[in-house]
């Protein structure tokens, strides 16, 4: 069956930006203009498309990236300046993904299967701290991205200024290839820098747009700003360098296809501006078709053959063996488990097999379904370079790789960060226990983030989570899909233990029970390693003084003895533990024996070199009118937050000071409140996990007075 859309004209592209920016406004604007969806919804109503999820428009932030095809084609305009609609023949597949930062996992999930980027940025703030958060996960896997700034019709909105925070702090290759026409709320459209022509507003509504004359009082900046975006554009592409060194007129065919090039290869960002909720996003739809990758423009992906472990790589080809990567597991309530997956080659059809190589299992494709949103169209087959899901796979989870069975490819993992946040949880009656552990379950399929264990002191179930609100929108979830009353407890900090000295103990584990005894005799040497290191166990036995087979059961003891802590219960890491002596009996000994020597030997030469707790430091960033500074600066410093730095952003009613500290998430719980009533509702503030640090020893003894085991000395 030919391909309704060919390779190159696709593109896969996810929305990112700092909460709040109108990244899901935008993308509103898309649907509405690409003839998706026939009204506008908006997130501050509670009606936009891609927010779905109750949560999601009761708080009007998005929560879980949501997937969308639509259908566009390089705007047209009449003999009249006006836009004509001609045939849509380039698919695109858009991700909306969330802005707040403990939905980071959405994005880094999203950016892993995308092959382009539209970074919104709201133009009344420039860059903002999960810009930049998102900006290094989009630099990590070298996704090209073009930039939109948001807003800029608003009081305070300023395109220059958030031009220049760009450049600043997050890349000197960025440059502008529009400049709007007007100001704030006077902004009647824009300059397009490369074709050199002027797009204004046709209507009050600004839901028509029409070709006009650069305006006479913008001709110097056009030439400024296009003289900027030459001279990056050239900078990869020699004969245009030439042109331009020799004041030669440049095409602007010439013009577009070096920029393309420069932006595929990551050496310039492209920047446009506008307001999200007008007829601008179609000339934003022609940026992503003319600047942003299809999958053909971007290198065959790499992965790794199973049987050999050698390197191997997929083109982009429908003809090529199937290949795919899953990146996110949905429960939907209508259909049950839905698998969203990118294909990077052949083609998958329905009633056929798919084989999970991550998991070494065949899994049968019953139903594929295409996106919108939270709507669904059945489609009989996905070819390369399509995102779309699978109904109902029973072994496959985020980041596994599904492909043929006879061809098999395991693609790169997407590695998730750890939580740092844990609360218990307690079903409120009898008939909410089963039910709690299925939906947790089927929470923590979805969000490899999440995590789920049993207190083996007092029974307890702990979830763990990236931050408060992950957590209480977890909780949320499972009440209102899962139908699960739950009590919670107060929120717990991921502390960790580790050495500070260098220390060696021995264990001689000897039991005598009437028949055969237990002996096992172990030397250990345990030491810190540098930070996010982890643990390393060393293998120093020679000449036999303990048999091989012992050797992994004592190391398992040690293991074991690190999963639950020796201070306080917390995971041990950044240790080197080395087994370098020990005895064995010909008869008595048995791994049982070697596990508890290598445990309670551990434990004692843990003990014995200087151990310390370690506690996560958040980085944290609180935007505040200036007149609430003193007391929110005051109130981090009483956290023992670390103020690093203080600036001002946005000018007028938009003015703010911008405060970066770093304080430990133990003394953050209820933030959000606190930041409230200091400022009477006007400051906000995001926060990120940022590393690992030591807690100081009059808060090490208070946790350790509270959780310090009886038979500690």
């Amino acid at each position: 069956m030919p391909r309704e859309y060919p390779l190159e004209k696709t593109r896969n592209i996810g929305i990112i930006a700092h909460i709040d920016a109108g990244k899901t406004t935008t993308t509103e604007r898309i649907l509405f203009y690409t003839g998706i969806s026939h009204k506008i919804g908006e997130v501050h109503d509670g009606a936009a498309i891609m927010d779905w999820m109750e949560q999601e428009r009761e708080r009007g932030i998005t929560i879980t990236s949501a997937a969308t095809t639509c259908f566009w084609s390089p705007t047209e305009f009449d003999e009249n300046g006006k836009i004509q609609s001609g045939k849509k023949d380039y698919r695109i597949n858009i991700i909306d993904t969330p802005g707040h930062v403990d939905f980071t996992v959405e994005v880094e999930r999203s950016l892993r299967v995308l092959d382009g980027g539209v970074v919104v940025f709201d133009g009344k703030m420039g860059v903002e701290p999960q810009s930049e958060t998102v900006w290094r996960q989009a630099d990590k896997y070298k996704v090209p991205r073009i930039c939109f700034i948001n807003k800029i019709n608003q009081t305070g909105g300023d395109f220059y200024k958030s031009l220049e925070s760009i450049k600043t702090r997050l890349s000197e290759k960025a440059a502008a290839i529009t400049l709007p026409i007007g100001t704030e709320q006077n902004v009647k459209g824009l300059v397009d820098l490369v074709d050199m022509k002027a797009y204004v507003y046709a209507n009050e509504e600004h839901t028509e747009l029409k070709r006009a004359g650069i305006p006479e009082e913008m001709k110097q900046d056009v030439e400024k700003y296009r003289n900027q975006l030459l001279e990056k554009a050239a900078e990869t592409d020699d004969k245009l360098l030439e042109i331009f060194l020799e004041d030669g007129e440049i095409s602007t065919d010439e013009l577009k296809y070096a920029v393309r090039k420069a932006t595929l290869e990551g050496k310039l960002f492209p920047v446009a501006g506008g307001d999200g909720r007008t007829v601008i996003v179609a000339k934003l739809l022609d940026y992503v078709l003319d600047y942003l990758p299809s999958p053909v423009d971007l290198p065959p992906i790499d992965g790794i053959d199973p049987k050999t472990e050698e390197k191997i790589t997929r083109e982009a080809d429908d003809k090529k063996s199937f290949s795919a990567l899953a990146f996110k597991i949905a429960t939907d309530p209508f259909v049950g488990s839905l698998c969203f997956f990118r294909v990077y080659s052949g083609t998958l059809r329905v009633g056929s097999y798919v084989y999970n190589s991550t998991k070494e299992k065949k899994e049968r494709v019953g139903r594929i379904v295409r996106l919108h949103a939270n709507k669904r169209e059945e489609v009989e087959e996905v070819t390369a370079g399509e995102i779309a899901a699978i109904v109902g796979l029973k072994y496959t989870t985020t980041g596994d790789t599904l492909c043929d069975e006879k061809d098999p490819i395991i693609l790169e993992r997407i590695v998730f960060p750890e939580p740092v946040i844990s609360v218990a949880v307690e079903p409120k009656t009898k008939a909410d226990q089963e039910k709690m552990g299925l939906a947790l379950k089927k929470l923590a399929q979805e969000d490899p983030t999440f995590k789920i264990k049993t207190d083996e002191e007092t029974l307890e179930t702990i979830i763990s989570g990236m931050g408060e609100l992950h957590l209480e929108i977890l909780v949320d979830r499972m009440k209102r899909e899962f139908k699960v009353e739950a009590n919670i407890g107060k929120p717990r900090v991921a502390y960790k233990e580790t050495v500070g000295a260098e220390a060696e103990d021995e264990e001689k584990y000897v039991r005598q029970t009437g028949g055969r005894g237990q002996y096992g005799h172990v030397f250990i040497k345990v030491e810190p390693q540098e930070p996010g290191k982890g643990y390393e166990f060393v293998n120093a036995i020679k000449g036999g003084r303990i048999p091989q087979e012992f050797i992994p059961a004592v190391e398992k003891g040690v293991k074991g003895a690190m999963e639950t802590g020796i201070l306080a219960g917390y995971p041990v890491v950044d240790t080197k533990v080395t087994l370098f002596d020990g005895s064995f009996h010909e008869v008595d000994s048995s791994e049982a024996a070697f596990k508890i020597a290598g445990s309670k030997c551990f434990k004692k030469a843990f003990r014995a070199a200087k151990p310390y707790l370690l506690e996560p430091i958040m980085e944290v960033e609180v935007t505040t009118p200036d007149q609430f500074m003193g007391d929110v600066v005051g109130d981090l410093n009483s956290r023992r937050g670390v103020i690093e730095n203080m600036e001002d952003r946005g000018e007028g009613v938009a003015a703010v000071k911008v405060i970066s500290a770093k304080t430990p998430l133990a003394t953050m719980f209820g933030y959000a409140t606190a930041l409230r009533s200091l400022s009477q509702g006007r400051a906000n503030y995001s926060m990120e996990f940022d590393r690992y640090e030591r807690v100081p020893e009059n808060v090490a003894r208070e946790i350790l007075g509270e959780d310090k085991p009886e038979e500690e000395e």
